[in-house]
C-alpha cells in the first residue's frame, strides 16, 4: 500500500480552504437523533435551533488544526419540547441549505465532534459551543 503524507503547511491550507468554501458567517444547526449518512443525506430528528455563528468563525490553521474563534451562541428554537442535542450541522453563508460539516455533540469532556455546556436544549435557552475543531490527515 502506497503511503501518502502531506506537510504542515499544505494540512494548514486545506484547513484554511474549508472556511473560505463555507463563508464567513455560516449557519449551524443542532438536532435530536444520530447522524445522517453524509451531509448530502436529509437531516434527521428535530430541529431545536439554527443560528448564524460569529463571522470569521475559525482561527488561522496551525500545526494542522483550525480551532473555533469566538463566542458561538445558539439559542432553542420557540415552541420546542426540551430535548438532547444528538448532533450538529453547518451550513454555508451564502446558501444556508447546503451543508458542509456535520458530526455529534456531547457536554464539554464527552469527546463529540463539537462540545457544549449543555445538551439538554429547551425553547429559548442558550447553548454555547466550548470546543470545534477540524483537524487534517497526518495531523
Amino acid at each position: 500500500m502506497a503511503t501518502l503524507q502531506l506537510g504542515t503547511a499544505v494540512r494548514n491550507a486545506e484547513l484554511d480552504a474549508i472556511e473560505t468554501a463555507i463563508g464567513t458567517a455560516p449557519i449551524v444547526e443542532f438536532r435530536t437523533g444520530a447522524l445522517p449518512a453524509n451531509c448530502a443525506a436529509v437531516s434527521t430528528g428535530n430541529l431545536l435551533s439554527r443560528d448564524a455563528i460569529p463571522s470569521d468563525w475559525l482561527g488561522a490553521a496551525a500545526a494542522g488544526v483550525k480551532s473555533k474563534a469566538g463566542t458561538w451562541t445558539l439559542t432553542g428554537l420557540a415552541g420546542i419540547a426540551t430535548a438532547n442535542i444528538g448532533y450538529f450541522r453547518i451550513y454555508e453563508s451564502s446558501s444556508p441549505d447546503v451543508c458542509h460539516i456535520q458530526g455529534d455533540v456531547t457536554v464539554t469532556g464527552g469527546g463529540g465532534s463539537m462540545t457544549v455546556d449543555n445538551v439538554s436544549l429547551a425553547a429559548a435557552q442558550v447553548v454555547t459551543v466550548n470546543s470545534f475543531a477540524l483537524t487534517a490527515g497526518n495531523a
